[in-house]
């Protein structure tokens, strides 16, 4: 949205914003803590607080056209976009293409957690909107693996329903998450966190009953005798994020393999002309303030690029 409303602004005339979910928002709609926009509004919201600022913008806008429940299926390298949206496949040709497709959660396949696969197991991202959309408690005694910034939002938002967090387990010796969710999430709710140990077994059969934890060394081996287990019904794994860039990559864009964003010189580039990526899919940031920073040059950037042609 950030990106369209720049681009307008840059004297852009015909917008066209795709979204695959029922609002406008993304991630944001699901947020429901508040921090966002301390930079950007100077004001401390939540995330349906600040997507909702831009949401009014975009519909006050009669040049930016949004279509709702509209999944991207195609894009060429010459910026031909196929979509489904309700009752039809829709094709579009673009003079230019911004990607704001956001990332991907890191599963419990990808860290090889070993152990049955009963249920029980969640990618933090997913419990979020199953607690603070659809109204799901997903268990009663948690372990959460990975100390991400979801994954310790999620120990606090479950300790506020009433489910126990038994702990989180962090195999590096300082957490990924920003230090005021491990203060405010994890230290004033008394939940105890774990550096330098892994999950090494999930046990369970029809649901998780029990996770195995060992300590590691600095070279991340486990060390003989550390180990102990950890009763739940649950376990969330908030192991990181992958930059979702299929489209990109199916219209022939360079992409680094190591970490699923665009090969370029500069921030919300791509190897092919007219085509931008911005947010999470350029890279993965901490703060939505920056995120909305760097979307505007997307936009600003797509208008310049419109300009030479």
């Amino acid at each position: 949205m950030a990106a369209a409303l720049a681009a307008r602004a840059a004297g852009v005339e015909d917008v066209l914003l795709l979204e695959r979910d029922q609002h406008l928002g993304g991630i944001l709609n699901q947020c429901i803590h508040p921090g966002f926009g301390l930079h950007h509004f100077k004001a401390e919201l939540t995330g349906p607080e600040y997507a909702d600022r831009f949401v009014r913008l975009v519909k006050e806008d009669r040049g930016i056209e949004v279509s709702l429940r509209s999944f991207a299926v195609r894009l060429t390298k010459d910026k031909e976009l196929s979509y489904l949206r309700p009752g039809a496949l829709e094709e579009v040709k673009a003079r230019s293409v911004i990607l704001a497709t956001g990332c991907r959660e890191r599963t419990r396949e990808m860290i090889q957690v070993p152990g049955s696969r009963p249920a029980g197991i969640y990618p933090a991202g997913l419990a979020q909107k199953m607690v603070n959309i659809e109204g799901w408690i997903p268990g009663r005694e948690a372990v959460i693996i990975g100390s991400g910034d979801i994954g310790l939002i999620m120990a606090r938002r479950m300790a506020l329903e009433g489910v126990a967090v038994k702990a989180v387990i962090e195999i590096q010796k300082t957490s990924r998450g920003l230090v005021r969710n491990v203060v405010q999430c994890l230290e004033d709710f008394g939940i105890p966190l774990y550096f330098q140990h892994r999950v090494s077994m999930i046990r369970g059969r029809d649901r998780v009953e029990k996770v195995d934890v060992v300590k590691v060394d600095d070279g991340l081996k486990d060390i003989p005798g550390s180990g102990f287990g950890i009763t739940c019904d649950t376990v969330l794994v908030s192991v990181g994020l992958i930059p979702e860039n299929e489209l990109l990559e199916m219209a022939g864009a360079e992409i680094d393999r190591r970490t699923n964003t665009p090969v370029a010189p500069g921030v919300n580039l791509t190897s092919i002309p007219g085509v931008f990526a911005c947010g999470n899919a350029c890279k993965v940031y901490d703060l939505v303030d920056w995120v909305t920073r760097d979307s505007e040059l997307a936009g600003k950037m797509a208008a310049k690029y419109l300009g030479k042609q």
